[in-house]
């Protein structure tokens, strides 16, 4: 297959380009800085530049641009960056994809947990939930939105809906590992939260799987399906770290230092992979403790 992606240099494009590296597809970059490689495709998303021309002839495309959510605080130009690198990027690709002749078969994008809003209790979320509507829920459901014009041109689109992906290589557990790992690591808030997780490797294997399933378009949850507690994922990274962690971060400490933004650690948000499941896909990694000693390998 020719497949070009969108966000390749982060966590979860750069292991989706090794993957299907190996499996012998050609991988394209979508790149805004002076192309490194033959194949990689010049673009600007900002300024909604990309030559419908050089996307002609791919089998997939996949977006995955996206600043990070959780690396500053949520002032009101930080949420304008969070929303611009997010519905300017898959917006300035589904609208040269439209406008190609040889249009792709798909258009994987990527999308977040997130659109249920920042917490919703212990409700029992699947992709026929209803969206939030606080900022999160609203740059999700405009995130997804952007793909419109891919949708009208009758390319197949899917969200791909991430839980927080485990991995040691970034992400919010390559954040937690210095604290945890000096024994200082603990529960934040009440620890009651739901926290619905999932490995990089599932993430990589979910999207060859979605990749290859003609039938699933829309919305599809890429999350275990055994959400935990805050204080369960801490216990278990602390026994596979073989520290302990009992210590606990206050919610106003959090409040005082993140603002807005620490809902992302406070909110419950207990999804479940329904789509996925009954399309047959399997997670390898279904439990957080095996989940966390797989990813810090």
């Amino acid at each position: 297959m020719r497949i070009a992606i969108a966000g390749a240099s982060g966590m979860i494009g750069h292991a989706l380009m090794a993957y299907w590296g190996q499996l012998g597809h050609s991988i394209h970059r979508l790149v805004r800085d002076e192309p490194g490689e033959s194949t990689d495709i010049p673009w600007e998303p900002s300024l909604g530049r990309l030559v419908p021309a050089q996307m002609e002839g791919f089998d997939a495309v996949v977006c995955l641009s996206g600043a990070g959510i959780a690396d500053a605080r949520w002032t009101p130009a930080r949420k304008e960056v969070l929303r611009n690198s997010r519905v300017d990027t898959v917006s300035t690709v589904a609208k040269a994809l439209a406008a190609c002749t040889d249009k792709p078969e798909c258009l994987i994008c990527a999308s977040a947990v997130g659109i249920y809003g920042a917490d919703r209790g212990m409700e029992v979320l699947s992709e026929d939930s209803d969206p939030g509507t606080d900022f999160l829920g609203t740059l999700c459901s405009e995130w997804e939105a952007a793909a419109d014009p891919a949708r009208a041109a009758e390319i197949r689109v899917v969200h791909l809906r991430f839980g927080i992906v485990l991995s040691g290589d970034g992400g919010a557990l390559k954040r937690m590992l210095p604290v945890f790992k000096l024994g200082l690591g603990g529960k934040l808030g009440s620890g009651r939260q739901m926290m619905s997780w999932v490995t990089l490797d599932d993430v990589v294997n979910a999207a060859d799987f979605i990749l290859q399933a003609e039938a699933l378009e829309g919305p599809v949850n890429v999350a275990s399906p055994h959400p935990v507690s805050n204080e369960a994922l801490s216990k278990a990274l602390g026994r596979v770290l073989r520290r302990p962690a009992f210590a606990r971060v206050p919610e106003f400490v959090l409040r005082t230092a993140m603002g807005e933004s620490a809902d992302l650690l406070l909110g419950s948000v207990r999804v479940f992979p329904r789509r996925l499941e009954e399309a047959g896909f399997r997670f390898r990694t279904p439990d957080i403790e095996s989940a966390l000693s797989s990813a810090l390998k």
